[in-house]
């Protein structure tokens, strides 16, 4: 009979696989975690009855699905329109952060200033798409200058901390937390006494009007008719279509080589004859344009209005790109998918908070366990990689190696 081999190990010698099945391993034990702390909740408290948490734990797992209540007041599940819309609309500016973050990784920098640079990058577009009249340029027009104004401005603003590194050799951790609340402060000046303001509707107090008084609007491509009532748009699209060009550039570019040798060792770079000083100063206004874009695509839709008083806190897009990168694994690709995933944790929040009596906040908690379980991904993939490879000889069961280690414990022991 011929010997046939089929080693299970040789999909797990794939870098790609061990890395997104680390991601799943994250994922899994953050969501199972959430869903304890739901029965937990419901086994003492006075409050909440066993079975409602049950239906916690399913709009959990399943929230993006969640149709709410029918007449007998049972939760019914299926394909939401509205919820699987709004996911990826709100998915958009985290996928763009998630991507300047990741960018920054790969060259060994940690970006933690992605918030000033969305900030900027908000106060850029919007001035430049309500400013120009419509009734002169033509509003697509308006779009593709606003767009390219957040990007740049928030590359701007990512050049800061990268000159300090570059340069000063001060970490770029300490002053991008700096340019942060400096953003923030400085478009809260720009905005207070702005001609910009919304005053057309009462009880407003601190929003910036929508683009779409100007009548400038992200094109919705047909979206909106497969996501009905929903804020999606084609911003979508172009996150995926940035994500795949930041891959091409990482992966098959001399530039994506050169800043990845400087990230695993800069002054082996400096030895090769690459730019190291140069090569920190681009990929930190790279990774502000993408921080910028991100803001641009979420303002830029015609149904979002910005709150101005941002020295209350700064966004929560930029640190969110934070946890998107790290389950990702700075995968430019994978960003797409983890990006995805949060935002559905947050429409999940959402339900749990309309249909349930348990906090939205539970999902904050499920995203912080993930964030932890992925900073120690590495230990997650070393586990994976370093299994034994199984080995299965013809169609039987082998009994011949089953044999071999059992005989060899048996001298382990003597």
């Amino acid at each position: 009979m011929t010997n046939k081999r089929f080693s299970f190990s040789k999909i797990m010698e794939k870098e790609g696989f061990r890395n997104a099945l680390a991601s799943l391993i994250s994922v899994l034990i953050g969501v199972s975690v959430g869903a304890l702390i739901i029965v937990l909740i419901a086994l003492f408290s006075s409050e909440i009855t066993f079975s409602n948490g049950l239906e916690g734990v399913k709009l959990l797992f399943l929230g993006i699905f969640s149709k709410g209540r029918d007449s007998s007041g049972e939760l019914v599940f299926g394909f939401n329109g509205t919820n699987a819309g709004n996911m990826l609309f709100r998915a958009t500016p985290v996928i763009m952060t998630g991507l300047s973050v990741s960018f920054a990784f790969k060259a060994g920098l940690f970006n933690i200033g992605a918030p000033g640079q969305y900030l900027i990058g908000t106060a850029a577009s919007l001035i430049t798409a309500l400013s120009i009249p419509s009734e002169v340029i033509p509003p697509v027009i308006i779009w593709l200058l606003s767009f390219l104004s957040g990007m740049l401005f928030g590359a701007l603003w990512g050049i800061i901390p990268g000159v300090f590194r570059a340069y000063l050799n001060i970490n770029e951790v300490l002053s991008s937390i700096m340019t942060n609340w400096i953003a923030a402060n400085l478009v809260t000046l720009i905005f207070e006494n702005s001609p910009l303001r919304n005053g057309a509707e009462s009880g407003k107090v601190g929003y910036i009007m929508k683009t779409s008084a100007n009548g400038v609007a992200t094109a919705t491509l047909g979206l909106d008719r497969i996501f009905k009532g929903s804020q999606i748009n084609a911003g979508f699209l172009v996150a995926c279509l940035f994500a795949v060009i930041v891959y091409i550039v990482i992966s098959k570019t001399v530039f994506g080589f050169e800043l990845k040798t400087c990230g695993s060792n800069r002054y082996a770079a400096e030895y090769a004859g690459i730019k190291s000083k140069n090569r920190i100063v681009s990929v930190m206004a790279l990774s502000g344009a993408l921080s910028g874009a991100g803001a641009a695509l979420y303002y830029l839709s015609g149904n979002t209005e910005f709150f101005w008083s941002t020295y209350q806190s700064l966004p929560f897009e930029g640190f969110r790109g934070i946890p998107i990168a790290l389950l990702a694994l700075s995968n430019p690709i994978g960003v797409i998918f983890s990006g995805s995933f949060m935002s559905a944790l947050s429409i999940a929040g959402q339900q749990l908070k309309n249909f349930t009596s348990f906090s939205e906040h539970l999902t904050d908690i499920i995203i912080a366990i993930i964030v932890y379980i992925s900073a120690f991904s590495l230990i997650i993939r070393n586990i994976l990689s370093s299994k034994k490879t199984f080995t299965i000889k013809s169609t039987s069961f082998p009994f011949n190696l089953l044999k071999k280690e059992i005989e060899t414990s048996e001298k382990e022991e003597e």
